[in-house]
């Protein structure tokens, strides 16, 4: 590569960086539209490999993508509106407990005596903060409406998003010959190779990892909901989304749910069933879902998942959190292609 054409490069990466700064709001259901049509892209190629027409394929596959997101507005929500009650009416208890049994025991391990540590203002706060939490739903709909130009912002992006990924869907293996023969032809056999171990990665975070997230988030809250636990869906939701970096789903969930089983029941007994809920999912993500679903073609580190989130969603906003995966997967591709490349150089032989 020329340094012309390294200047190009760069001077195009930084026009896009700052295009996509500057036009956040509008790409943002294009994005989350396109992150769709990506995922649900495989299930339509399988589809055509029954000799099912494209555009067909496309409609059976965004018609249960559609059902999902239904199912999930109409089920879903209400339920964990319902748990976000009955966790702001447990929440002075959740307080009374920290209060006077955790921390008394955090200053006797720190040989603290008379720490004089008072929580009353702040589960005044929390309690008058959470007041209206069993009407949720329903404020954030009446604090939308009352904003005309925010309610048109969503009634756009619901109509925007589904038919973005219907065209993308039905178009995408078209855009994707199209973008290879805009790619030079010096170039396309390393940037072919690139990108097909950039859809590997990417691919089997998105599918892979979504799947087990939300396997683990239904084992978890059918088991708590099993036991009795009040906010079953909720720790379980919350332990099954955040399983993508390992070990913390489980920590997290496991410590939610043993202190709400403490408040409930007051018993060993439910605190042990917990142990056994969550001791369940981590066999089975282990054995079964993690091996199956994703196996070994990540190569992202949680760290790194992490961080590319947050950086993200710091410097572009919901669009930055949206680009975050494909780009840190891309990144990580190019990382390993240059580490392949200094092995293979002189540098790296010279004593």
């Amino acid at each position: 590569m020329s340094e012309s054409e390294k200047w190009t490069l760069l001077g195009g990466i930084v026009l896009t960086a700052l295009l996509v700064y500057l036009l956040g709001p509008v790409l943002t259901p294009f994005l989350a539209a396109a992150i769709l049509a990506y995922i649900g892209d495989p299930l339509v190629d399988r589809l055509e490999a029954y000799k099912l027409p494209r555009t067909l394929s496309v409609v059976l596959v965004f018609s249960v993508l559609t059902l999902i997101a239904l199912l999930t507005f109409f089920i879903l929500l209400p339920m964990i509106e319902r748990q976000l009650g009955v966790f702001a009416q447990k929440l002075p208890s959740y307080i009374d407990l920290f209060q006077h049994a955790v921390l008394p025991w955090v200053f006797e391990k720190l040989g603290v005596t008379d720490p004089k540590v008072s929580l009353e203002a702040f589960k005044l706060a929390m309690q008058e903060y959470w007041q209206p939490a069993g009407g949720t739903l329903k404020n954030m709909f009446a604090s939308v409406a009352h904003s005309g130009l925010v309610l048109a912002g969503w009634l756009a992006n619901l109509v925007l998003i589904p038919v973005v990924t219907f065209y993308l869907l039905r178009d995408w293996d078209h855009l994707v010959r199209r973008v290879n023969e805009l790619i030079p032809r010096r170039s396309q056999p390393v940037v072919a190779r690139l990108a097909k171990e950039s859809d590997t990665v990417l691919g089997a975070f998105l599918r892979g990892q979504l799947l087990v997230m939300l396997a683990l988030a239904m084992i978890y809250s059918a088991g708590l909901s099993l036991i009795g636990l009040d906010l079953a869906i909720l720790i379980g939701l919350v332990a099954g989304l955040i399983s993508f970096v390992p070990y913390l789903g489980f920590i997290v969930g496991i410590l939610l749910a043993g202190i709400t089983a403490i408040v409930q029941f007051h018993d060993g007994l439910h605190l042990g069933y917990v142990v056994l809920v969550f001791g369940f999912g981590q066999a089975i993500e282990g054995m079964l879902l993690t091996p199956l679903l994703v196996g070994d073609r990540i190569g992202l580190h949680p760290v790194a998942v992490i961080f590319a989130v947050l950086a993200g969603g710091q410097l572009f906003g919901f669009v930055g959190v949206l680009l975050a995966l494909p780009v840190v997967a891309v990144i990580a591709v190019i990382l390993r292609y240059a580490h392949e490349r200094y092995k293979e150089s002189g540098l790296y032989g010279r004593d």
